[in-house]
Formats: structure tokens, sequence, C-alpha cells
């Protein structure tokens, strides 16, 4: 397996404007009907992973991962695929200043769901997001070193966004270096107190990148949330990011409406000379040309009984 990743920031997006059914996935499933009767379901994840080796699961930070749904994951997807997960909120979004200690019950539920996916090896990353209201002073610090120590197990991605992380910025790297953490590097429309990011590889672990888009107009005014992320990357944006490419690396593409994620993960790979596998619908092809001579295309769904 390469030490390149790249895929999309979560998979089923089956609603609104920007939803990926008949546009990735196929408009409708076509297939024989079970003796009982019943349609026959779509597997978006089996799919996806016949596309891509890698994606980056938002649910785990809204509730705590299940491993029975952890197991099916691991399941239905083939050997070598690798899931990066958000940690939960509760870990990550906690007011240290009223409970400055770590929550070791929440941390073990969190270790406990995702076990299915560690013994299968399909674990990539951990990625623990904190909010922009996360400085850097003496009190988030120790939080920070103390919360990388309890997953040292893991690779861990950590994604600051004040800008006091970046003031500092050796202290920030000297701190990520000591557990190899990976600072993440995010693309996004920037606010006045955002983290200063230069994307250079200056850690010693690996490379954790999530690219949201350059949405200014809609980011923080929209009349839907899945607007901000109505995105699509140039081949010359995307030619910058694959400059930085070094050690292992994972690349998310989070501009997820209408699948213009998939459509910049596939580009970023022809531009890499990364493979680009599996069949997409002629719906995918028709909606962004610049694809058709990146992917193959095929109507067959993919269905499960």
């Amino acid at each position: 397996m390469s030490n390149l990743r790249i895929g999309t920031s979560g998979w089923n997006y089956p609603a609104g404007q920007g939803t990926w059914k008949g546009i990735f996935y196929p408009a409708a499933s076509k297939g024989r009907r079970s003796r009982g009767g019943a349609k026959p379901k779509f597997d978006e994840l089996a799919y996806y992973a016949e596309h891509f080796d890698t994606v980056e699961v938002n649910t785990t930070f809204y509730g705590q991962p299940k491993a029975t749904v952890a197991q099916t994951w691991a399941d239905r997807t083939p050997p070598g695929f690798e899931f990066s997960l958000k940690l939960y909120r509760k870990l990550t979004h906690a007011d240290i200043s009223v409970v400055p200690s770590l929550d070791v019950e929440s941390i073990d539920e969190y270790r406990r769901g995702i076990e299915p996916l560690a013994s299968a090896g399909k674990i990539g990353a951990l990625l623990a997001q904190f909010p922009p209201s996360f400085k850097q002073t003496s009190e988030s610090t120790g939080y920070l070193d103390a919360l990388l120590q309890r997953f040292r197990d893991y690779p861990m991605a950590v994604e600051l966004r004040h800008r006091s992380w970046s003031d500092d910025f050796s202290s920030t790297l000297s701190l990520l270096n000591s557990h190899d953490a990976a600072l993440t590097q995010i693309d996004e429309p920037k606010f006045n107190v955002s983290i200063r990011q230069n994307q250079l590889p200056n850690i010693s672990g690996f490379y954790y990148m999530r690219l949201h888009g350059r949405n200014a107009a809609q980011w923080w005014k929209h009349d839907k949330s899945e607007d901000r992320y109505n995105y699509l990357y140039s081949a010359a944006e995307l030619a910058d990011a694959a400059r930085r490419l070094v050690k292992k690396f994972y690349l998310y593409f989070n501009n997820h409406f209408a699948s213009k994620a998939v459509v910049n993960a596939v580009m970023i790979k022809q531009q890499l000379g990364e493979p680009v596998p599996g069949v997409y619908p002629h719906e995918f092809v028709e909606r962004y040309p610049e694809t058709a001579s990146i992917v193959s295309t095929e109507t067959a769904p993919l269905l499960v009984e």
C-alpha cells in the first residue's frame, strides 16, 4: 500500500442540493429482489471503498462510536482500507476551565467503540479537532499533552484553530513532535484569529491535511450548512497541495457539496500518478467533465441482499 492516502470526509450525503446520489452514487439501485420481495439495498461504504482506500469519519464526533457499527465498517471494506476517526466532542470541546482533567470514562468508551477497526488494522489516524476557543495556555497545553498520552498507541492528528498556537509555533510543534502527532493542516476561509499555517512538513510523525473549500462568500452566511462546502478546487490549486506530500500523508476533501470532494480527490490522484480505481456513474462525468479522462464509467451499481 502507498504511504499516500487520499479520500473524502464522510461517504453518506443522501439529501439536500449537495447530495451525492445520482452523481457519485448511482441514481437508482438495479437488481433482482430477494426471495422475500425486499428491494436490494445499495451499500454506499462498500461502493466508496472500491474507489478510495481511506475515509474520514465525522459521526464519531457527535456520538460515541459503537463497536457493533465499527465491526460492520470493517466487514464491508477490503483489507488495507483505513478509517480516520474524529474524537468524541466531549474530549475536545470540554470547558477545561471548569473540568480541567480528562474524562477517562469517555476515553475508555471511545476506545471500546473503535476496537473492531483497530483489531482489523483499519485505523489510519484519530483526529482531535479542537474549537477556535481552545487557545494556547499552560492549562490547554497540559490538557492536550495528557490527551495525546492517553491515545499514545494510535496515530494522532491534532486540529488547532486559534492563532495563539501559531504565534508560539515552536512550542506547539515541540509538544506534537513529542507524541509523533500530526499538526492538521486546514484549507478553508480564515478569520482574524485563525491559526496561521504554512502547510510545510514540519512535523516528525505524519502529515494530515483537510481541504474544506474556499467558498468565503457562504462560509459564515448561508441558507443551509452544506452551502459552505460548495466549492470545487481547480487543478492549479490542487497542484499546490500536491507539492506538500511527504512521509505518510492523509488528505481528506470536505468540500462535499454534490460530490465535489470526490471530483477533487480523483483529480489530485491523477496529478500525483496514483491509481484511480473503481467505476463511476455516467452522471458523474456528465456533471464534472474534467474527470472524463481520469475515471472509468459503468452503470452497474453495487448491491447487497
